[in-house]
Order: C-alpha cells, then sequence, then structure tokens
C-alpha cells in the first residue's frame, strides 16, 4: 500500500504548540484518503518550535496530491495552534511543501495547497478552483470593512483585538498595549516621579533635563544642546520626522506679506527676496491643515491652543536650510505679525517653538498615523478580502501587513478613542486629530504615496540644489530597490499586461482599496484598475515602501527629535503672541506643557521608538510562502541590493555629528507594526 511521509512544523512564538488531536487527510486526483490521527507513542506532539514527521499509509493509489486537510479536535483545554508549513514525500520520492503560516483555532480544520503560486486562470481542476473560492467567501465574513469615523479611510470592523481573526492578531498582546507601555517607558525614563506635580510648569528650560534621559551619543542629546539654533529648526524640515512638509517657493503666497526689507539681513546673495524665490532660493512649509482645528477641552483645569503657522525658509551660501520669516496663523493683520530672526531673541524663539508645536501635530496625525497606519490597514484588509493564500500577490505582500491591522486596531481601542492616550498630552486630542483626519484627506492621493513623484511635487528632486535632503536620497535608493524587486516577481506571474488585465482578484483587490480606502474619491487618484506589468510593479511598490520605510521614516526618530520637550511641544497653554517685544523667557516656559504632560509625551515618544521583538527588517521573509527557485533568487538579489544600500548609507554617516539612517534598510520593519 502507498505511503507517505508528512513532515508537520509548528511556530516558535508564544503558544504556538497544542496538545489537541491532529488528523490529516489527503485530496488527490484519483481519489482521497481516510482521516490519520498523527501521533506517536510516549511523545510529546506539535510542541512549539517542533518538526514532526509521520508516516501515512494509505489504501490505494491518490494520484497526483492537489490539497493536505488537516483537523484539530479537542484534548482538554481548547487551545490554539500555529502550523507553519507541511512537507510530503510521495511513494515515488517527490516532495510536495504546504505552506500555512496560519493558527487553526479551537476545534477547526485548514484545507493547504501546495505551495506553487497561481492565478486564477492557472487553475483548471474543478476542486481547485471551489478551494480558491470558498477560501475567498470564508475570509470576506471574517474581514469587514466598517467606519470608525466619517471621512476615513475604512477599516477592519473589530471594536478590540480579542475581536480581530486569530491570524492578524499579535502574538503577545503585552507588546502592544499603550497603557503598559506607556507605564513602562516612564519607569525606564524615571519620570514618574513628577507625574504628582501634574499641571505645573516647569521653571525655565534647564528644568525639562530633569525628564530628559542622556543616552551617549544620541541625536537627542545634540537637539537638547543645538534646538534654539536657526541651523538646527531648518535642518529638521528636510531630515527629522517629518521631512515631508518642506516645499521650494515658486510664488510669495499673498497671505505672508514679507518684504525684501524684512528680510535682508537674512539674504545673503544681496538679491531682492523676489530674485531669490526665482533663483530657487526660498522654501515654505505652511501648516493651513491646522487652521480652525478645535484644540483640546478635555482638562477644564488647562487652557490649550493651536495655531496654523506659514515659515518661509531660505537656502544659504553653505547650502544650509534656515528660517527667514514666520507668521503664526494664517490671516495677515495688525495682531498676526510676521517674526523674523531680527527681533528680540524671546520673539523669534517662540514663533519658532510654534512651528515646532504645530509640525509635531501634522507630524503625528497625518505623516505617520494617517499616511502610514491607515493606508497600510486598507490594502491590508484589502488583501485578506480578495487575494487567496495561493496568489502571487498575497504570498509577496502578506509579509507587508503583519500586525498592521492589530497595531491599529489597538490604537483606537486606547490610543486615539475618545479619553484615550491622545487625550492626555496633545493639543489636537479631543477630536482635533479626528478633524485633521478628515481634512487631509483630500490630500491623500496615489501620486502622494509614490515617492519619487512625491519628491518632485514639492520641488524638492534636485541633489546638487539641496544636497543635504539624506531622507530623499535614501528613500530613492531603497525605492528604486523595492521596484527591481516587484517589477521581478510581476515577470514571473504575468507573461503579458493582457494577463495583468484579466486578473480578477488582482482587479478585485485595487477596486476594494479604492472603493473603500479611498472612499471611491476620483480626484484621490488611486487606480480603480490595473491593466499593464510596469503600473502593477508600481502599485506593489507602493504598498511596500509605505509599510516599511515611510513608516520607518517618520516613526523611529521620534524620541530622537522629540524628546527634547521645547523642540517638540505636544501642546500649547497659552495663545500664539499677538504683538513683538513682549515675550519673556518666562512666558515662553508657561505657554510650554506643563510636567505631567512632558512626562505622558516623552513615554510615548520613547514607546513608539522602540522596535518590535524578533523585528522582522526589510528583505527578511522567513515565512516561505513562495516555494519557486525564481521568486527565491530575487529575494536574494533584492536583500543584495539593500546590503549595498546599508553600506552607502553607513559610509555617508561616517564622523557625521548628525547621522542620518531612519532608511538604511537594516533599520526599515517590513511592515507598520508598532
Amino acid at each position: 500500500m502507498p505511503s507517505y511521509t508528512v513532515t508537520v512544523a509548528t511556530g516558535s512564538q508564544w503558544f504556538a504548540g497544542t496538545d489537541d488531536y491532529i488528523y490529516l487527510s489527503l485530496v488527490g486526483s484519483a481519489g482521497c484518503s481516510e482521516k490519520h490521527l498523527l501521533d506517536k507513542p510516549f511523545y510529546n506532539d506539535f510542541e512549539r518550535g517542533a518538526v514532526d514527521s509521520y508516516d501515512v499509509t494509505v489504501d490505494e493509489e491518490l494520484g497526483e496530491i492537489q490539497l493536505v486537510k488537516i483537523e484539530k479536535r479537542k484534548y482538554w483545554l481548547h487551545d490554539d495552534w500555529f502550523l507553519k508549513y507541511i512537507t510530503l514525500k510521495t511513494p515515488c520520492g517527490d516532495y510536495i511543501e504546504f505552506p500555512c503560516y496560519r493558527w487553526i483555532a479551537g476545534e477547526g480544520e485548514i484545507v493547504l495547497r501546495d505551495g506553487r503560486a497561481k492565478l486564477a486562470c492557472d487553475d483548471q481542476i474543478h476542486i481547485l478552483k471551489q478551494h480558491r473560492r470558498k477560501e475567498l467567501e470564508t475570509r470576506q465574513k471574517q474581514y469587514r470593512w466598517m467606519e470608525w469615523n466619517p471621512g476615513f479611510p475604512l477599516s477592519i470592523d473589530a471594536k478590540c483585538h480579542k475581536d480581530l481573526p486569530r491570524d492578524i492578531q499579535f502574538d503577545s498582546e503585552k507588546g502592544v498595549d499603550f497603557v503598559l507601555n506607556y507605564s513602562r517607558a516612564m519607569e525606564n525614563l524615571f519620570i514618574n516621579r513628577f507625574m504628582h506635580m501634574f499641571q505645573s510648569s516647569w521653571s525655565d528650560f534647564a528644568d525639562f533635563e530633569k525628564i530628559f534621559v542622556k543616552i551617549s551619543n544620541t541625536i537627542s542629546e545634540r537637539v537638547m544642546n543645538h534646538w534654539q539654533e536657526d541651523l538646527m529648526f531648518g535642518y529638521q524640515f528636510l531630515n527629522g520626522c517629518n521631512p515631508v512638509l518642506i516645499r521650494r517657493c515658486t510664488k510669495l503666497p499673498e497671505k505672508l506679506p514679507v518684504t525684501t526689507e524684512m528680510v535682508e539681513c537674512s539674504l545673503e546673495r544681496q538679491l531682492a527676496l523676489e530674485q531669490e524665490v526665482e533663483q530657487g532660493n526660498i522654501f515654505i512649509v505652511d501648516f493651513e491643515l491646522l487652521d480652525g482645528i478645535d484644540a483640546n477641552r478635555t482638562d477644564p483645569c488647562t487652557l490649550q491652543f493651536l495655531a496654523a503657522p506659514v515659515c518661509l525658509l531660505y537656502k544659504n551660501l553653505a547650502n544650509k536650510i534656515v528660517p527667514i520669516a514666520i507668521q503664526l496663523n494664517q490671516v495677515p493683520g495688525d495682531e498676526n505679525p510676521i517674526f523674523l530672526p531680527s527681533d528680540a531673541k524671546y520673539d523669534w524663539l517662540l514663533a519658532k517653538i510654534w512651528v515646532r508645536s504645530s509640525d509635531f501635530h501634522v507630524h503625528q496625525t497625518i505623516t505617520h498615523l494617517l499616511r502610514t497606519h491607515l493606508v497600510s490597514e486598507v490594502f491590508g484588509i484589502a488583501l485578506y478580502r480578495q487575494l487567496p493564500a495561493v496568489h502571487p500577490i498575497f504570498k509577496l505582500l502578506v509579509a507587508h501587513v503583519r500586525f498592521t491591522i492589530a497595531i491599529n486596531t489597538k490604537a483606537r481601542e486606547q490610543l486615539i478613542c475618545e479619553y484615550g492616550l491622545f487625550d492626555k498630552a496633545n493639543a489636537t486630542g479631543g477630536g482635533g486629530h479626528v478633524q485633521m483626519v478628515q481634512r487631509a484627506m483630500q490630500d491623500l492621493t496615489y501620486t502622494s504615496l509614490c515617492f519619487p513623484e512625491a519628491i518632485k511635487a514639492r520641488g524638492m528632486d534636485s541633489k546638487e540644489d539641496i544636497p543635504y535632503y539624506f531622507y530623499r536620497d535614501d528613500g530613492l535608493l531603497v525605492w528604486e530597490a523595492i521596484k527591481t524587486f516587484t517589477a521581478e516577481v510581476v515577470g514571473i506571474y504575468y507573461q503579458s499586461d493582457q494577463v495583468v488585465e484579466e486578473d480578477q482578484e488582482l482587479q478585485d483587490f485595487v477596486k476594494d482599496v479604492y472603493v473603500y480606502g479611498m472612499r471611491g474619491k476620483k480626484a484621490s487618484g488611486f487606480p480603480k484598475s490595473i491593466k499593464t506589468r510596469e503600473k502593477l510593479s508600481e502599485y506593489l511598490t507602493v504598498v511596500i515602501f509605505t509599510a516599511s520605510a515611510q513608516h520607518a521614516a517618520v516613526n523611529f526618530g521620534q524620541y530622537d527629535w522629540c524628546s527634547w520637550i521645547p523642540n517638540a511641544p505636544p501642546t500649547m497653554r497659552a495663545p500664539p503672541p499677538t504683538a513683538k517685544g513682549v515675550v519673556t523667557i518666562e512666558q515662553i516656559v508657561d505657554t510650554l506643557p506643563d510636567r505631567g504632560r512632558s512626562c505622558w509625551h516623552l513615554g510615548a515618544v520613547w514607546a513608539l521608538s522602540q522596535f518590535q521583538d524578533n523585528e522582522l527588517f526589510l528583505g527578511m521573509y522567513p515565512e516561505e510562502h513562495f516555494i519557486e527557485k525564481p521568486v527565491k533568487e530575487a529575494m536574494a538579489r533584492f536583500r543584495k541590493n539593500l546590503d549595498t544600500i546599508v553600506s552607502v548609507i553607513a559610509e555617508r554617516n561616517k564622523n557625521k555629528k548628525l547621522p542620518y539612517y531612519y532608511l538604511s534598510p537594516d533599520r526599515i520593519p517590513n511592515s507598520v507594526a508598532i
């Protein structure tokens, strides 16, 4: 009688093993086997991290094996089991791989196909077509769209983390409990002792050092020592936490009535301001999005304030970017003066602090939350709803949505919800952050997620003109490496543009993103369908780059740039000044966050800047969903390209007082998971 050797690999994460009964059935072209209990006498099967082998003898020839069916039945207590993969050695000595990398919860079953990636048009056998269809029908019932707030991209229909499908939950909730992480961060930073003085002001700038943790040779310490300097202020728009707002100014806006006479002491080329604009030496950052946003009113004992500044910057003769004019609100007038470097020291300093605070709000809510977290969740939900596990695009993208839906669900549960942690320290808490996302959705376009186009649209693409824009330089290298990789994978599975156009599952995935993620807005420029291999490669690059590189660039520098509170105040306790010559150091300190909010803020930026335990970085694919040699070779070339980029960035950073490393591939996690 024919005999098969079945090898079963159990996951190595916490609680991956099981004591339940595991049964296996084989479905072949010539027949189906009976259920076989996989069990060795006097042996603890399916322990965490184990690889167990079993001999399975069947009564008759099964033909070509098409499916493997695994059933789990309760032994004592219900426990979940993470099945990595099954390999089958056939009677004639062939090996067939069945990737799984999924949880089987409770008394459940799972039906696996072999690991060869297949488009729907490749499946001609009825049982395989049926398996494909049933998988999607099941997933579409599990992964449902929900509107968390009007105007937001739709999210997963789950009130809390435990409501999520088991396959996308965190292995251990402890690591992503925001309340726990913030409390732990405050203990690590030794700042709990200040919390009892919650609403009291600090005494002076030096007083902030009491909660500032000095770590040898870090950027944060350099920020603390140089934050008041114009050079440091300008540098952050290029390479800080939020390097996506600065744009070349092609015409001075009417709402900022600045003249040459006002700024001539800053202009080093002896040209009029308009001539400097023409020569491309003037840049602008406009926080118009914040105009009219409601400030946090959740604490009746502390008034909080927002501003919507316009900041004009200048490229000096050393090619460094420095601020030359700041107006703290959008409408010019006598009570909205234009602050200048030539003003009194504290007037100019407070104006810059207001800009830094506004930058913090836009960074947290739009650059970080909306444009990486929420967008990546849209891609993830659409992926699970419309692409079966056998589809090559599912196999390619699943690593890049790992834990994304889970972290966002946790955030909605604890962080950005009503009375959540966001309300404790941020001036945009209490609903302002919701208003911001609703506004920013108007500017969330497909093109703005295409890195090279986004850089070009802001007039920031010339390396010769703007030589110290490391976010741009490194981002372009990573973008090209990802695009080369995706183009190779697309070329393996799609022989022509026609095959792309006729792949209905792919088209349904793209349509889901457009209809539910972008709410069907034509102005978003998101494609409703994809018709060429080149466009598909670009689309996949957008998905991977957004989830990996873009998120890394705007997330992991938060402690570096925001831990020194005066450089990134999460709230301001007095309105913007309406006149010059009246600002004092005492007034600035009283405007900055109080002790309690400073502590919450510091705990937050610490916790959000930490990598996950067992983080998977770009190019790492330990879950082998692909088994074909050409794809494995493409992955190896991808890793080699990324290693080269790591070396280039390391060489550039040598001896730099402010190294830029957020886009070094060895520091870019595969997915949005924190």
